[in-house]
């Protein structure tokens, strides 16, 4: 079963010094983007809302899409998902993977277990849950659905985790929003960029089995 885990998360304050000279620091050297990257994550101008292109500048070289060497005993065709580097792999045959770049859900918001994909959608509408409703009263207006838009949060494509019959109300879906791709900021559900989740959408049938890793703690949790 899906296990939910609410952490308490310290938030430590941030000191500031005044100083007449700042010293000067160097620009940080940044990798050589491979060229395919840039056709790979090339805009999108035939999709219903036209994509625009991604600023690899903003990604993390090793969060781009790219097959791996990734030795498992789930079965090819199998997604599965590590929270704690984020990362999703979808398993191929022959000890080998196509590994993704994901965002996940903040601390609170995460969980683990295994699923199936039960449902697919092409631009999606995004109804958010009565639970962030209550948390976060400015979502009332779309209590019946956001339609699908570059604005909305579901993006390009989404795929709905569903345990037996149960939707588990955990999504792996789209999103305009680069930066936060390798980061632990959305609620719950895993997020790839628009161009990789169309490229996962088109691979992976219905009856897609998921599996979501546990996410290690922090050290400064590891005792709650």
């Amino acid at each position: 079963m899906i296990s939910r885990r609410l952490f308490v998360i310290g938030a430590p304050l941030s000191l500031a010094a005044c100083a007449s000279t700042q010293p000067r620091v160097a620009e940080p050297v940044l990798p050589a983007i491979e060229p395919h990257y840039y056709q790979m994550y090339a805009a999108l101008p035939h999709e219903r809302f036209p994509i625009p292109a991604v600023d690899l500048t903003q990604i993390r070289p090793e969060l781009l899409r790219r097959e791996v060497a990734y030795p498992t005993d789930e079965q090819p065709g199998t997604i599965v998902i590590d929270p704690a580097n984020h990362f999703l792999y979808l398993v191929r045959p022959e000890g080998r993977a196509i590994r993704y770049g994901v965002g996940v859900g903040r601390a609170g918001f995460d969980w683990d277990g295994r699923a199936t994909i039960r449902r697919k959608a092409v631009w999606p509408t995004w109804t958010p849950p009565a639970e962030m409703i209550k948390r976060q009263p400015e979502l009332e207006e779309y209590r019946r659905g956001m339609p699908p838009s570059l604005e909305n949060p579901m993006g390009a494509r989404a795929l709905y985790l569903y345990q037996g019959d149960r939707d588990t109300l955990y999504r792996i879906h789209g999103t305009n929003d680069p930066l936060s791709i390798g980061q632990s900021m959305s609620s719950g559900c895993i997020r790839l960029l628009n161009q990789d989740i169309i490229d996962l959408h088109d691979r992976v049938p219905i009856g897609t089995k998921v599996v979501v890793l546990e996410a290690e703690l922090p050290p400064e949790l590891a005792g709650f």
